[in-house]
């Protein structure tokens, strides 16, 4: 029997998202549609030395002028994330006590290095060849190029997901509609579901990325853990400012940011815990800066991502919410694994690629038409 042909496949999503600090794995059974069960999920943390790759992998990607083209550090990184993924995968599944003939599909998201949406461009490091021939499983990747040849951003890819996770709500919030999704990776998206199903996403602008380079720079440490730095520092409202009357929020939806599109704080504005503080509050303020491009204002904010760990992003989300009376709450509130929420994705979106299903729609990317993407690769014999 084809892939194609099955009605339930299980999969297995592995995502490395722009915070660059790890592979998140997730497994689901699913046809692609309505029907869905979440099963495992684990995380796999980068050393510090491979991040260090990564960040150089990005300023060697900044010249690209071809998605295909690879020069300075990214051949050598994109080798070596495919053996991240392949050993991360044989881990998972030893956990799981999961066999190989019992997968059928690898969503592979691949790393972002380059995205340049205006420009057609978008690249992310990922073989899937070298996957699929390395863990003898088909694996579906490169998600996003069928999108962007078709008009679209290609970004966010996720919406489709949060709507089918919509359906599945617990009870105490199914009527909260409309509703929305909010993931704060290294940059925050927005999904928007309304009151008749109608799906509209877009980035509203940095998540994580501007407080883990500010602590890094200041302190040599990767991120902020759990916002301890934020907590004890105090909002600087003129930087706030600053950020939020850039050109980006200005912007019509669709729209959708590469990681390095919004500059560092610069040093001198700030002490260590008030630049933390700061940048947290400009996550939260531009994503419900978000409001300015959607029909209604959302009723529940369900938080996704590394940026719901942070108490102070969280307490002015919830601060903004209550001023249209809306509520806020974290994507394990909403019984669900917020930081394998990506990773279920692109589990799911393999599954509709193989179906030939759409991935990306006008209202969430901007693509001409509904299109569906991706390409399979088969294990070699």
């Amino acid at each position: 029997m084809q892939l194609q042909d099955k009605k339930i496949l299980t999969a297995v999503g592995m995502m490395s998202g722009t915070s660059m600090d790890g592979i998140d794995v997730a497994m689901i059974s699913s046809d692609g549609e309505s029907f869905l069960e979440r099963g495992g999920a684990s995380v796999f943390d980068y050393s510090p030395g491979f991040r260090k790759k990564l960040e150089q992998a990005l300023v060697d990607a900044a010249t690209l002028k071809h998605r295909n083209r690879r020069s300075g550090i990214l051949v050598e990184v994109e080798i070596e994330l495919g053996q991240h993924h392949a050993a991360a995968l044989s881990t998972f599944m030893a956990k799981l006590g999961v066999k190989r003939e019992e997968i059928d599909l690898i969503g592979l998201h691949g790393h972002t290095v380059l995205h340049r949406p205006h420009k057609g461009l978008t690249v992310q490091l990922g073989d899937g060849q070298q996957l699929a021939d390395t863990i003898g499983i088909p694996v579906v990747y490169d998600m996003r190029a069928q999108d962007m040849a078709h008009g679209g951003q290609g970004a966010p890819l996720v919406p489709v997901y949060h709507q089918a996770l919509a359906a599945s709500l617990p009870a105490a919030f199914r009527n909260k509609i409309p509703l929305a999704f909010v993931n704060i990776g290294g940059i925050s998206n927005i999904t928007y579901i309304g009151p008749n199903g109608e799906l509209m996403a877009f980035d509203t602008g940095p998540g994580n990325a501007l407080i883990d380079q500010w602590v890094q720079n200041h302190a040599g440490i990767p991120f902020d853990q759990d916002g301890a730095i934020a907590a004890e520092g105090a909002i600087i409202e003129t930087i706030v400012e600053q950020y939020l009357v850039q050109v980006f929020f200005k912007e019509t939806i669709p729209k959708s940011l590469d990681r390095n599109d919004f500059n560092a704080l610069n040093s001198g504005l700030a002490s260590l815990e008030d630049g933390a503080r700061t940048l947290a509050h400009v996550t939260a303020a531009a994503i419900f800066k978000a409001c300015d491009h959607l029909p209604e204002t959302p009723k529940l904010w369900i938080i996704c991502g590394g940026g719901r760990k942070n108490p102070s992003i969280m307490a002015d989300l919830k601060s903004l919410a209550n001023k249209s009376g809306g509520s806020v709450i974290s994507a394990e509130q909403a019984e669900l694994n917020g930081d394998a929420l990506e990773a279920e994705a692109w589990a799911y979106l393999a599954i509709r690629s193989i179906k030939g299903l759409p991935l990306t729609f006008p209202k969430t990317t901007g693509c001409r038409q509904a299109v569906t993407g991706g390409k399979l690769a088969m294990p070699a014999l």
